[in-house]
């Protein structure tokens, strides 16, 4: 018996999906409760399904009109949900982190430790306390701002105000993307005080808490932020300046999204949706009328995500900018692949070709198979779902509730696997590291 419960302790990666498809199973009984959703009858099965996987997996795509379809409870069950995925998905990536570096040698622990400053296995309890306190820090401040504004601006009777506030704050923070709005967010498209306050918490959320932690100790002293924290600051803000320059150029003169706008509204509806498509899933204007090109950016930008251990999905910042100082080096001819004079090491080269080819593939294979079990949809809408489902970005063309059954049900799948893939894969190769004592003969095969 002890031997049995020490066997999954063994390789802690299997703990990520074993408790998040405990909560997609136990969310999903309680979306089917009658009570949950409006009308006499309970929600079906792939309905309550769908959304109770969308809440855990803080991917915010849905299948129904969610302020209309669900009762108070049930928008209560999906703000439940949705908090529990985000701390589970913070919390649980940095125990797997430090739970790698136990298993790890001395000589690798130190490197480790030198290199991302990662925190010793007795400061869990520490570690787990601060995730939860930002967590709601931030939620708090979120939801004041927009309750005040609701209230104050928009007429909302305070507690309704809070409500919504703090539904939308929690939604933000973690990424999640649901609103209860039927048109999302679309009637606050040039309002700064709802709009900025959704921006700061997905940011502030994307990065991820590793990131955030040293960003808090090591604050006015960028020179010695470690190589995890400098690909994800620098190159979250490359990628939000590169799609905020992008949705402006694509969509300026577009009548169905940005063309209406006054330059102030332009300006903020760019910086706000191309910040929820990269894992917020929120809309003020309408990702189904985006021009091709709008929306061959935010697929790109959906597949990247955020930070690494955050409420972000995607293959990671680190992932995609690690592999872009890799082609930089192999086009220099140099050996080492070196970012701010620290040498990355060959087995996360590895890791990160890895997760990023799995994910193309995941995409490449989930888009075959929408097209093939719908009838009268496009490639491109196809990429843009798939992509979406597994960034867990939240964001649609307007498709999802038109889906068959078996097309959610793999959005679903993708879903599940685009939240707990990248976390599990990379800690399961840290796990399973083995050192050769011998090398084969070298061989060098023709590339290119």
């Amino acid at each position: 018996m002890t031997s049995l419960m020490r066997r999954p302790l063994r390789n802690p990666a299997r703990i990520v999906p074993i408790a998040f498809l405990g909560a997609i199973a136990v969310g999903t009984v309680l979306m089917m409760v009658p009570a949950s959703r409006q009308g006499p009858d309970a929600a079906p099965f792939v309905t309550a399904l769908f959304t109770a996987t969308s809440a855990v997996c803080v991917t915010g795509l849905a299948v129904t009109d969610t302020p209309a379809y669900w009762t108070p409870l049930g928008l209560v069950l999906i703000t439940v949900l949705t908090q529990l995925g985000g701390f589970g998905i913070m919390s649980l990536a940095t125990l797997l982190g430090l739970l790698v570096s136990r298993r790890l040698g001395l000589r690798s622990r130190l490197t480790a430790q030198a290199e991302t400053n990662s925190l010793a296995l007795s400061d869990i309890r520490r570690v787990l306390l601060r995730i939860a306190a930002t967590m709601l820090g931030a939620e708090t401040a979120i939801t004041l701002i927009l309750a005040a504004r609701l209230w104050l601006h928009y007429d909302y009777p305070p507690p309704r105000a809070l409500w919504y506030g703090l539904f939308h704050a929690v939604q933000a923070f973690n990424n999640g993307g649901f609103a209860l709005y039927s048109d999302g967010l679309v009637q606050f498209v040039g309002d700064w005080w709802i709009c900025l306050p959704l921006i700061v918490g997905v940011v502030v959320g994307g990065l991820g808490f590793p990131a955030l932690f040293e960003l808090a100790r090591e604050r006015g002293r960028p020179q010695r932020w470690s190589v995890h924290t400098r690909l994800t600051v620098w190159g979250t803000l490359a990628l939000i300046g590169t799609g905020f320059v992008s949705m402006l150029t694509f969509e300026w003169a577009n009548p169905r999204t940005l063309g209406p706008l006054d330059l102030p509204e332009k300006l903020l509806a760019a910086l706000f949706q191309d910040v929820m498509t990269r894992s917020g899933g929120f809309n003020t204007v309408d990702p189904g009328e985006f021009n091709p090109e709008t929306t061959a950016v935010s697929i790109g930008m959906m597949f990247i995500g955020g930070g690494s251990a955050s409420t972000a999905g995607g293959i990671k910042v680190t992932t995609f900018f690690l592999l872009a100082f890799v082609i930089w080096s192999e086009l220099r001819g140099e050996h080492d692949v070196v970012i701010g004079r620290r040498r990355i090491a060959a087995a996360s080269q590895r890791q990160a070709l890895t997760v990023a080819l799995i994910g193309v593939a995941l995409v490449g294979a989930g888009t075959l198979a929408l097209i093939s079990l719908t009838d009268d949809i496009g490639g491109e809408q196809a990429l843009y779902e798939v992509t979406s489902a597994f960034g867990t970005t939240g964001l649609s063309t307007g498709i999802t509730g038109d889906l068959p059954d078996p097309a959610q049900v793999l959005l679903v799948v993708l879903m599940f696997v685009g939240r707990i893939g990248s976390v599990t894969l990379g800690s399961a190769i840290a796990l399973n590291t083995r050192r050769r004592r011998f090398h084969y003969p070298e061989e060098r095969p023709i590339v290119g």
